[in-house]
């Protein structure tokens, strides 16, 4: 069943890898209620727990409903069992509903649509669902839903400050959330959405003192990073998504007018304030890439002091690339395991880094293959 070295690969990474390639079909409706369509960054996910991991699983794309893996119907306490072709695979356990999902504001927005869980203990929002190049297919990135929970009435334009740490507040209370990740759509202004993103910051710090992740794109005065850092956000993500220029104007166009070139400026005084590990950058295995562009990035990143988050590409349904293949679970580990070497031997594991993908891990099975070191102060 396994094509790659399995004695390099232990079962539990086997396992992890081939879901978030193949996905897995859910055959309750009820067991996906609570699954992520559309939005900012990866979705059309279910989070799923095995062996102990958290990980988001893609369960609403096309190569998901042909997916050999399949579940049993969960019990009340989330508890189920994953198959494969039909055969008992391994015990799962899918993370309840959260509490502060019933809560609205006294406007009446109902606070899942201001911020929603991510795995089991983060919490997450997309600031400004819009974005600059969104609507224009000559600049926008093809991988990207952000525009389509705004459509579908699933969240809202803008969440102010006051709503997020009310919010935020109130998941931490009743849900035991650990830590924020925020990201944004890009506004037509030079800090890339990092105003916004202090603003909001500051704001969650406050209340609740929680780790916070910022994600935008790197700004033209580096001065923001600063401004982030003294607003309460522990870590920093500005996300690469592909390496090589070829392939990230074919894929991201607009994006792809600020070279890589900028991002290892951005990535070199982003790391002065935040610290080593405390900036990442996502890597999208499966546009384009090859396995030795990626592995010779991450090289880079890391020398910087940049975690690279490689993540498995996933198509979602209404974005231009709704009908690519995933990658195959064969190529993530042929990454994945080198790349687990290298944040190893480099004491960058995601065990290190105080909030964010990286800490949270879901998106990618990148941390089973870490050694992990010692917890970040």
């Amino acid at each position: 069943m396994m094509t790659y070295e399995t004695a390099l690969v232990s079962r539990k990474q086997w396992l992890l890898s081939e879901l978030q390639s193949l996905g897995l079909r859910m055959l309750d409706e009820a067991s996906s209620a609570s699954s992520r369509r559309g939005g900012a960054g990866p979705s059309d996910h279910k989070a799923v727990s095995i062996m102990g991991t958290t990980i988001m699983v893609p369960i609403h794309t096309r190569p998901a409903h042909h997916s050999p893996f399949t579940a049993s119907v969960p019990g009340n306490d989330g508890r189920a069992m994953l198959y494969r072709d039909g055969e008992p695979e391994s015990p799962i356990l899918f993370p309840r509903q959260p509490r502060f999902y019933s809560m609205e504001t006294e406007e009446g927005i109902p606070y899942w649509k201001i911020a929603q869980l991510h795995s089991h203990n983060v919490l997450a929002t997309t600031v400004l669902q819009t974005c600059i190049r969104y609507g224009n297919t000559s600049t926008k990135c093809q991988f990207c839903a952000i525009g389509e929970s705004l459509k579908g009435d699933r969240t809202i334009a803008r969440k102010t400050p006051e709503q997020l740490a009310e919010v935020a507040e109130a998941a931490k209370r009743f849900d035991g959330i650990e830590q924020v990740v925020l990201t944004t759509g890009t506004p037509p202004t030079e800090d890339r959405g990092a105003a916004v993103l202090t603003e909001v910051a500051r704001a969650i710090k406050l209340r609740t003192g929680l780790a916070i992740q910022a994600q935008c794109e790197p700004p033209a005065d580096f001065i923001w990073f600063r401004h982030l850092h003294e607003a309460g956000v522990d870590s920093l993500g500005m996300h690469l998504e592909a390496w090589d220029e070829e392939v990230r104007a074919r894929i991201m166009p607009g994006k792809a007018q600020v070279p890589v070139s900028y991002y290892l400026k951005a990535f070199q005084a982003a790391v002065e304030v935040f610290g080593r590990g405390q900036v990442s950058t996502y890597l999208l295995a499966g546009l384009g890439d090859t396995k030795e562009s990626l592995l010779g990035a991450c090289q880079q990143l890391i020398a910087l002091g940049v975690y690279p988050f490689v993540v498995p590409f996933v198509p979602i349904g209404g974005t231009q690339l709704e009908n690519r293949p995933p990658p195959s679970s064969d190529f993530m580990r042929s990454i994945l395991l080198p790349l687990g070497e290298m944040l190893t031997a480099a004491g960058m594991t995601s065990d290190t880094v105080k909030a964010g993908c990286a800490k949270c891990g879901a998106c990618s099975s990148l941390s089973s293959f870490e050694k992990q070191t010692s917890c970040a102060a």
